[in-house]
């Protein structure tokens, strides 16, 4: 078993020691009793920046509803104002009441939850994502109350890979930094359109004012921001010393410095946000699947200049040879546990013969696309893989699942084939006004970037917002990439990747579902069942030709009604157990 080594602070609860596992997860087996060196205050502690930039995380103070509370006499250190979007955490049951930050005000914490409301009936753990379809926002003059999209899981997010990383569902933010500076100056945290300079101000104002009183600086190291970022009193915990890289002169710095030092430092901490792997090769270490590989000595991760897709068709021919040599070990015990169960999944740890199916199905391709007659009528055939590839479970690119259009025909007055028929502006007509409104473009109507409704077109477009959108220039050449697939040169005009970008979404990883529900950006369902229903549906209008710009991947997929309870347990099989 490997342990990561955890800062002691008896009084921060299991939310700071979870989220310590998560950064710290790749940990040596040879240095796990060295003692932990102490720094001096000039060179700081290296991973400090986790610290800090967890407490920044949960800061509630940048929000927009905050800057009211200041500008009508509050006082910069009583985060109490009471924003009614935090009240309760939105659930598929009844809302969780009081919410972990009723009273308070809007933080990254709201909608990346971990183990706020573990106990809680309809809680439970989570893995930096909250419970919603789609996350509450603090109410403001254009209506919304909800974002467009359910908030993702945020572990693994940064994981390396090709062509680099992108983030949101829709890839418009080329870096983490890019992402949480939106985030802190956006419509999550109650900013409109068009208030960039206002939350600039305003979050450098907290920073600057902040004393180290307030109950979560108490709940921390009780040292002023100010003084932490400063990086060289000797005041400081030894554990918040930040190295000079994220240092910062608060008193001199202009509001931009300010913000931006603050942005750096949550950056880091969340691309830090890791699922427990070994440190020689990376491999996960911790689910019921990562445990029957271990045991049974398969290949936990791709050779040197083998692709993912290779592994995994790789790993499927191994694992067929074992079963029919008869040597394969199921697992029905955790290593890591002394009961030998999860310690935050309700269900038993194990991988046995329904998981092994659903593992095989899991792998198994179609000879050819679209699959045959004979393939769809015999089944088990998922071709996850053509996606959703081991050991990460995903290709980090974007396709068209048909979640788009599943949600846009149900919405009453629509029906199938409303979304197929909908009018869509090509390059040559789309406007800024059909476009996500941004600081360039504060009113634009965002008519594809918006949750449908009935009596309305509204709908959300996914890729195709971001891709040739001036206003967001950034992800352009990532984005690109993708659209182009293997085209090497690609020859395609920048209209032509448009149309491919339509309702296009980033692959999601697939480990630890069980702490991520509801599923898909929409947050449209409720089970794994669900979801796999739905790819046999999706499938079978690809194949038909009636799903618009699908992914043509689906047209691989051949399960049979009675292959889902298997699949879904392979999938389970992924789930994560924490230290």
């Amino acid at each position: 078993m490997i342990h990561a080594r955890i800062l002691g602070r008896p009084h921060t609860g299991l939310a700071f020691y979870l989220s310590l596992v998560f950064f710290m997860g790749i940990v040596s087996c040879s240095s796990r009793n060295e003692p932990t060196p102490t720094p001096s205050t000039s060179s700081g502690t290296a991973g400090a920046e986790a610290s800090v930039g967890e407490r920044l995380f949960l800061e509630t103070r940048f929000a927009q509803s905050f800057h009211v509370f200041l500008n009508n006499g509050g006082h910069a250190n009583d985060p109490n104002i009471g924003d009614s979007a935090v009240d309760t955490v939105e659930t598929l049951g009844a809302p969780i009441a009081p919410g972990p930050f009723k009273g308070l005000s809007m933080n990254c914490r709201a909608c990346h939850l971990v183990d706020d409301v573990l106990d809680a009936p309809g809680g439970g753990m989570r893995t930096y994502a909250d419970f919603a379809r789609r996350s509450p926002i603090p109410a403001r003059a254009d209506g919304k109350t909800v974002a467009v999209r359910n908030s993702p899981p945020l572990v693994n997010a940064s994981i390396d890979r090709p062509g680099g990383v992108l983030f949101h569902f829709d890839a418009e933010f080329n870096s983490m930094e890019e992402l949480v500076a939106a985030t802190f100056t956006g419509r999550n945290f109650g900013w409109l359109p068009g208030e960039h300079a206002q939350a600039v101000a305003h979050i450098a104002r907290v920073v600057r004012a902040d004393d180290g009183t307030g109950d979560l600086a108490k709940e921390f190291d009780g040292t002023s921001f100010r003084t932490l970022f400063g990086g060289t009193d000797a005041s400081i915990p030894v554990e918040f010393q930040l190295t000079p890289e994220f240092r910062i002169a608060i008193g001199s710095a202009t509001d931009q410095e300010v913000f931006d030092a603050v942005v750096k430092v949550v950056a880091a901490y969340v691309n830090g946000l890791l699922f427990s792997q070994t440190e020689d090769s990376g491999a996960p270490i911790r689910s019921p699947f990562d445990v029957f590989l271990d045991t049974n000595t398969l290949p936990q991760a791709p050779d040197a200049n083998e692709s993912p897709l290779d592994y995994s068709r790789r790993l499927l021919q191994l694992v067929k040879a074992r079963e029919s040599a008869g040597t394969l070990q199921f697992v029905t015990s955790n290593p890591n546990r002394t009961d030998g169960q999860f310690q935050f999944h309700s269900q038993l740890f194990s991988f046995g013969a329904q998981e092994l199916a659903g593992l095989k199905m899991f792998l198994a391709e179609p000879t050819a696309l679209p699959a045959s007659a004979i393939e769809l009528m015999t089944g088990q055939i998922g071709n996850c893989i053509a996606c959703h590839a081991a050991p990460n479970f995903t290709d980090f690119k974007a396709h068209n699942t048909g979640t788009t259009q599943k949600e846009y025909d149900a919405i009453p007055g629509h029906g199938n084939g409303a979304f197929m028929n909908l009018a869509i502006p090509t390059l040559a007509t789309r406007t800024a006004d059909d476009l996500p409104a941004t600081e360039q473009h504060p009113t634009a109507s965002e008519l594809f970037r918006a949750v449908p409704s009935a009596g309305t077109t509204l709908t959300d477009l996914g890729l195709w917002n971001v891709f040739a959108n001036p206003d967001m220039p950034a992800p352009q050449a990532k984005i690109r990439a993708i659209l182009c697939e293997n085209d090497q040169p690609c020859a395609a005009s920048q209209g032509e990747l448009l149309d491919r970008a339509i309702a296009r979404f980033k692959t999601p990883g697939l480990r630890d579902l069980g702490h991520s529900a509801p599923f898909m950006h929409t947050g449209q369902f409720d089970t794994l069942d669900n979801v796999l229903q739905f790819y046999r549906e999706m499938a079978d209008l690809s194949r038909a030709g009636t799903l618009r710009n699908g992914a043509t991947q689906l047209q691989g997929i051949a399960l049979k009604p009675e292959d889902i309870p298997p699949l879904a347990a392979f999938l389970k099989s992924l789930d994560e157990d924490y230290q």
